[in-house]
């Protein structure tokens, strides 16, 4: 399983021939701005955390040029199939085997709304398995207590986790997440974008290394492997 991290909450997953791409926002992004092109991008699949602009910018765009599925929460899900596009809905604690690996939504505590103000359904979260690897993407997020279940019925090999504070959770409650998830190996996320989410990068890995954890920010367009 192959991570590419291409800023804000975008993620490109790679499980095998397979790719999955996580909540493009990449045209409006001013720090991808001659880093990554849109147009460029492979997608099979589009998960879709929520329906805030900074998470489903370019999603239609993507979808269309790839014939990508895109899979939500069912309000998502069905905003885009009424547009014309293949989609997958799914809901709270519902798991779906597709070709790639095993889907499990999971809860949020965020908002969910599109830009021209329809309703987005709840906001959620996804538990990947692919590869023998498992990842948990929190989506944005406050810290809640129904991260304790997931390590009930998985073990996590990475969590990404947001971390800019303000409209998510900060550094601190990213921590104390990770040890809700049973997790040590932490993928940050929504950070720096926007001034109301800059972090210090030295200060966040600090943190998280006096508490035996590890901290990855990626540059835009670089990737890890588990």
């Amino acid at each position: 399983m192959k991570i590419t991290f291409y800023g804000h909450h975008t993620l490109l997953i790679t499980i095998g021939d397979t790719k999955v791409l996580i909540d493009p926002f990449i045209s409006g992004n001013p720090l991808a701005k001659g880093k990554i092109d849109a147009n460029d991008i492979e997608a099979d699949y589009i998960l879709l955390t929520h329906a805030h602009q900074d998470h489903i910018l370019d999603a239609e765009a993507i979808a269309k040029r790839n014939n990508a599925t895109i899979v939500s929460n069912y309000e998502i899900a069905t905003y885009y199939q009424n547009k014309g596009f293949e989609a997958h809905p799914m809901n709270h604690g519902g798991n779906w085997k597709f070709d790639f690996g095993n889907v499990k939504y999971v809860n949020a505590i965020h908002t969910s709304s599109f830009p021209d103000g329809t309703y987005g359904g709840q906001p959620g979260g996804f538990v990947i398995e692919g590869e023998h690897k498992t990842i948990y993407i929190a989506g944005d997020t406050a810290l809640t207590m129904d991260m304790k279940l997931i390590p009930m019925s998985t073990k996590l090999d990475l969590a990404i986790l947001p971390i800019g504070d303000n409209f998510t959770m900060g550094v601190d409650d990213a921590i104390i997440a990770s040890d809700f998830v049973e997790c040590d190996k932490v993928l940050g996320v929504h950070y720096d974008t926007f001034g109301y989410i800059e972090i210090d990068h030295s200060e966040a890995k600090k943190k998280f290394f006096e508490k035996n954890k590890d901290l990855m920010l990626l540059d835009i367009g670089e990737s890890i492997e588990l």
